[in-house]
């Protein structure tokens, strides 16, 4: 048997989500009287690391708010930018978004990745003992309880993601101090320190080195350097300009 109903207005951003709230406007759905508002707006398709202010009638409530029959909600996007309370602002990715991880590292931004899939269980887990955002494609990943926090990647294209992030979040940037491959800090080396990881031509041009402190991989300024400059120039650019 059927429960109440009650209509649920979902902001046009959400729409991805919930894709017959575009033409509809508001959705209809049952409550049982138990379930948590929370809990029915993600049944519905959206995860809550996505949801910034749910109103009732017209009033703010909680996630937790259980909806009685004949109320109208209303579920707003997150505000950008988004402050993440009580930790240091870190990321940890899953396994389809590594170039996304490998821009954020290059401007020094402290992201985790793993190149093998951990499966949503262990990524979750991770996230909560580390406290690092959460950041993925994956709706299901989003919605499990023990994420410390998360959030949608909506495009598919690695600059556009990379501009999410950064709209989203305002991380401080620190380019070129941090392992594209590790994430480890990067430092200071001599030649002579990096020398086995030189071919000859790049010993013969090149007399600026880094090594990451972690894994020892080198770094310096090859073939590819102007194309990942232009990556920092926008990136810092934009965060100077706020978005």
């Amino acid at each position: 048997m059927n429960g109440p109903e009650i209509h649920v207005e979902f902001a046009p951003e959400l729409h991805l989500f919930v894709p017959r709230a575009r033409t509809a406007g508001a959705v209809r759905a049952t409550t049982d009287g138990v379930s948590t508002l929370g809990h029915l707006v993600e049944s519905l398709g959206v995860p809550l690391t996505e949801v910034g202010t749910l109103l009732v009638d017209g009033r703010e409530v909680p996630p937790g708010h259980i909806p009685a029959g004949g109320e109208s909600v209303r579920v707003r996007p997150v505000r950008y930018p988004q402050h993440v309370p009580g930790a240091p602002l870190r990321f940890l990715l899953d396994v389809h978004l590594g170039t996304l991880a490998r821009r954020l590292r290059l401007l020094g931004v402290d992201t985790a990745y793993e190149s093998t899939d951990l499966g949503d269980p262990a990524l979750a887990a991770l996230s909560a003992a580390e406290k690092r955002v959460m950041l993925s494609r994956d709706r299901g990943l989003l919605r499990r309880r023990e994420l410390w926090s998360g959030a949608y990647v909506y495009s598919t294209r690695p600059d556009e993601q990379l501009q999410e992030v950064l709209d989203r979040f305002r991380p401080g940037l620190r380019p070129w101090t941090r392992c594209t491959a590790c994430n480890g800090l990067l430092r200071p080396a001599a030649k002579e320190e990096v020398a086995q990881q030189l071919k000859g031509g790049t010993q013969r041009s090149y007399d600026v080195f880094a090594q990451c402190t972690t894994c020892g991989r080198a770094y310096w300024r090859g073939a590819h350097h102007e194309q990942l400059e232009a990556i920092v120039e926008r990136a810092v650019s934009r965060s100077t300009q706020g978005g």
